[in-house]
């Protein structure tokens, strides 16, 4: 039977009416105990269902199409590191692109401004266009980017290179929201994590290139690599959820026989293939989907509606406060102002290692570390993974604290100072453990979660709302650091690092739901207080 007979079979099914015939009514009179042992049966056969265990061969087209649309974010992460390469070239080859100090800044910070104009549009636009075409759409700017840095011949061009470059950045957005979409509940947070994954390798690229290449070779490198990417994404097909969900989105037609091409695609068997088509339908039948479909997004009636349900609003708050703490307790600025630390500790860490050494293996750390979060998340919970690695960098912090509290302080033989000030390896091996920690958890899982708290209905332009204030608070962040650092000094602010992070330990633990495993159905039930069994329970009962 086709997925567009299926759909309008259970249309009929839920929307008949209870059957009142007295020779039906006489027969649950007469046997009570076996119909509701039977119903009782029935929901737990489907609750069963829904726990379908996943062998390796069903994973593989999912894995295949994450990871082809993970590879949108490399840009991200290009973006963070090439900033350097290129203002170092562009100082060593002088002429009319010579580059001053607040220059410089400019050429590194105006992609993390223009980013969230790209994450903004974003949300209304997968809405109406769908999550593959957006996919497809947020290549175009980067692929001009390049070009404009090949060709430029002026620091304006650069400039205009990097806005756009940072639009782009921003519309990568929809890889979330698509790979949430596409993917089963035992394998989506694994999946989601790769998002991480792939922009450490964007970072480490550039890096590794600067070794062979000058920054107007690694260009032509990147631009190749986009077209490339821009290829592989017509192999994979839309995401179900919106071709069946978003009725009022461009060109609906034949979107139930593209849903069922898409749902064979990425589920080859038929038991995960019936059990994601009925997390659909339990999706699509939800209330607030249910009245998002009735008027458009953006009418802001409608739209205040949406927002004003515990469904949007909680998971809003949640992720604020998260991202927040994220910042604060310094997860990117180590990595950002790696460098600037180092220096300011005086760091030297013996055995031929010096400060850059230092900064390459912390770049090295995080992305292997990415890739174990990655299937750690597979098995172990958002919570679980959230809490050991706020636990994590509070106690590395606050022992970094001390070290640098101890060597700046002396007794009348000195003897702690100078014993402290030889060990300065011990340091490092702190930091790195800090950075090991948060890629566990406050690094990678606060982007995850943007894709699976947010409803159906508003995951788009909720999504994208929350990315864009993310980076607000990164950039607001990383500006700050450099007069905090001189004010309070490397010890003051790894105290304060240590104390943010214990925070957000505490409160994940009070605040944050558990999502591995769980449908979206099961999520948004959560935070509206309703039992996913007890609607089966009930559709079971309307449809018997």
């Amino acid at each position: 039977m086709s997925l567009y007979h299926v759909h309008s079979s259970l249309r009929m099914l839920k929307g008949k009416p209870l059957n009142t015939e007295p020779v039906h009514n006489e027969a649950k009179k007469e046997k009570p105990l076996k119909n509701n042992e039977s119903k009782t049966l029935i929901s737990e056969k489907i609750i069963q269902d829904k726990k379908c265990k996943l062998i390796s061969r069903d994973m593989l087209p999912q894995i295949t199409a994450s990871c082809i649309v993970h590879c949108i974010v490399i840009q991200a992460g290009i973006n963070m590191s090439y900033s350097t390469i290129l203002t170092n070239g562009l100082e060593k080859n002088g002429g009319h692109m010579q580059t001053n100090q607040t220059q410089i800044s400019w050429i590194a910070s105006v992609v993390a401004l223009s980013l969230p104009l790209g994450s903004l549009v974003a949300g209304p636009l997968m809405d109406k266009f769908g999550r593959k075409a957006i996919c497809l759409l947020s290549r175009i700017p980067v692929v001009v980017s390049w070009i404009l840095i090949i060709t430029a011949d002026s620091l304006i061009a650069i400039y205009t290179a990097r806005v756009i470059s940072g639009i782009a950045a921003g519309l990568t957005t929809v890889g979330l929201v698509y790979v949430s979409e596409i993917t089963h509940p035992q394998i989506r947070s694994m999946l989601l994590c790769l998002n991480s994954v792939f922009v450490s390798m964007g970072i480490l690229l550039p890096c590794c290139f600067t070794i062979f290449f000058d920054w107007k070779q690694m260009a032509y490198i990147f631009l190749v690599l986009e077209l490339i990417i821009f290829s592989s994404l017509f192999t994979i097909p839309e995401s179900p959820y919106w071709l069946l969900c978003f009725k009022n989105g461009f060109m609906y037609n034949n979107k139930i026989s593209k849903a069922e091409y898409s749902l064979k695609w990425l589920n080859k068997r038929k038991e995960i293939y019936d059990e994601e088509y009925s997390r659909i339908m339990d999706t699509l039948n939800s209330d607030s989907l249910h009245n998002s479909n009735k008027k458009s997004f953006v009418e802001l009636k409608n739209l205040f509606h949406q927002l004003s349900s515990p469904a949007a609003y909680k998971p809003f708050l949640i992720l604020f406060v998260l991202f927040l703490l994220q910042q604060l307790s310094g997860a990117y600025v180590v990595i950002f102002y790696a460098i600037s630390i180092f220096h300011k500790i005086d760091g030297t860490f013996g055995a031929g290692l010096d400060k850059n050494g230092a900064l390459v293996m912390l770049g090295t750390v995080r992305f292997f570390m990415s890739i174990l979060t990655a299937f750690f998340s597979k098995n172990c919970g958002r919570r679980i993974l959230c809490i050991a690695s706020g636990l994590g960098m509070s106690f590395s912090m606050f022992f970094s604290a001390m070290y640098l509290y101890l060597t700046s302080s002396t007794n009348e033989s000195g003897y702690i100072q100078e014993t402290m000030a030889n060990h300065k390896w011990v340091l490092l091996v702190i930091i790195l453990f800090y950075v090991c920690t948060s890629c566990l958890g406050f690094i990678i899982i606060p982007w995850t979660l943007i894709g699976e708290l947010f409803p159906i209905s508003l995951r788009g332009i909720g999504g994208s709302i929350m990315i864009s204030i993310a980076y607000l608070m990164m950039f607001a962040v990383l500006q700050l650091f450099p007069i905090t650092l001189s004010i309070m000094g490397a010890q003051g602010v790894f105290f304060f690092f240590s104390v943010i992070s214990l925070l957000g330990t505490a409160f994940v633990y009070f605040f944050l739901p558990e999502t591995l495993g769980k449908s979206f159905t099961d999520i948004e039930n959560y935070f509206t207080k309703k039992r996913t069994k007890t609607r089966l329970e009930n559709n079971i009962l309307n449809i018997a």
